[in-house]
């Protein structure tokens, strides 16, 4: 069977609740397996573009008293938030083995400084025995309590990037890695603040990796399919033959792109009817443009150098009927602004500015007067923010 670019986006606009809002903020992370959470920013607003009442109010709700939403590395040593039932899927399915990886470098680095694994495993369980005591803690409260995670080593010595890090720097998130840590409440200032409170871990069931895998597999099908070999090896971060293993367990079944073979989930081979025609501004590494490698179906490829950053990273898009169509930024001043980079048609495009007008007004009502900057810049983000 041969799905169509179109049909594609039909699906996008539902399932990644674009078109039709979702009414929760842990329903708006799950239409997308996960939010990316690298920029504290990205939540709120990624969460906000999919609700029917958006607000960083039910966001920061979930995340930090009902606890229904968990900040955590997952896929790629990214950061994301998702749904609390999904923690061990992510977890089993592709932190165990970044974990390690991380482990052994945070004992290089800090070898060369005399410290042993002995000696971090020492400090290790200080800083739980302190969470257990206090509850919860930032980095800063943690080596007041325990200094010895102010200890610094100098890192790539000779190199452009050559820098100093400290153990907390390093040891706390790889503690989280582990299922040791968690990211809890925010510790002051705005919803966009990075800085946040460490806890103790609550329990997690136990999953088989290849279990795992599967299941985060056909969850990502079910918001993402169809997508090919290649996209799901990408967004994972896994190796060819563990995507593959995964494909076989949840029985995917194949289908005709126009990149060659793609995957959907048995039984998701019917035609999906098409939305009205919508519009929506997406932030920065919003998990819709970051969800396929091969982009050419929604994103002209003109539009990559103004809309990307060196290193990959999308900035703020607009959004009109399933395609990207231009980029937005937020003026000094808070003012929602953007520029359309597509040529529409003048027929839809009165239509297209109408729309992205009320969308604008709408997140710069929410927003309140908060100024977001992107953590990773772009040069159309950049050119907009100026003006």
């Amino acid at each position: 069977m041969r799905i169509s670019a179109r049909q594609r986006q039909a699906r996008l606009a539902t399932r990644h609740r674009l078109a039709v809002k979702a009414a929760t903020p842990e329903e708006a992370a799950a239409s997308v397996v996960a939010l990316h959470g690298t920029d504290p920013a990205t939540v709120f607003l990624s969460a906000g573009a999919r609700l029917a009442a958006p607000g960083p109010e039910p966001v920061e709700r979930a995340l930090y008293a009902d606890r229904t939403l968990v900040r955590m590395h997952g896929m790629r040593r990214t950061v994301f938030v998702v749904p609390a039932e999904l923690v061990p899927v992510v977890h089993y399915s592709s932190n165990l083995v970044i974990a390690r990886r991380e482990r052994a470098s945070t004992l290089k680095a800090f070898g060369a400084g005399g410290w042993d694994e002995a000696w971090l495993k020492d400090v290790e369980e200080s800083v739980l025995r302190i969470l257990a005591e206090v509850g919860e803690a930032t980095t800063q409260e943690l080596s007041a309590l325990e200094p010895r995670l102010r200890e610094q080593v100098r890192v790539s010595v000779g190199k452009p990037y050559e820098g100093v890090i400290s153990l907390g720097s390093r040891l706390l998130g790889l503690m989280a890695m582990e299922g040791l840590l968690v990211r809890c409440g925010r510790a002051s200032a705005t919803w966009i603040s990075s800085i946040h409170r460490w806890g103790l871990a609550p329990e997690m069931r136990e999953l088989a990796a290849a279990e795992a895998q599967a299941e985060l597999v056909r969850r990502w099908l079910a918001g993402f399919g169809p997508g090919t070999e290649a996209d799901l090896k990408w967004w994972t971060g896994w190796t060819l033959t563990e995507v593959r293993r995964a494909l076989a367990a949840v029985g995917a079944a194949e289908v005709e792109l126009d990149e060659g073979v793609g995957y959907v989930l048995p039984g998701d081979l019917d035609e999906v009817p098409e939305p009205e025609p919508w519009a929506a501004l997406l932030p920065a590494l919003d998990p819709t443009p970051m969800g396929w490698q091969a982009r050419d179906w929604y994103l002209p490829p003109a539009h990559r150098a103004e809309l990307f950053d060196r290193s990959g990273n999308v900035g703020p898009t607009v959004w009109w009927d399933g395609r990207v169509v231009g980029g937005w930024a937020q003026r000094a001043n808070g003012e929602v602004v953007w520029r359309l980079l597509a040529d529409v048609g003048a027929e839809a495009a009165a239509a297209v500015e109408a729309a992205v007008h009320e969308q604008a007004a709408g997140l710069a009502a929410w927003l309140g007067g908060v100024k977001v900057t992107p953590r990773f810049r772009t040069p159309l983000e950049r050119g907009l923010s100026a003006l």
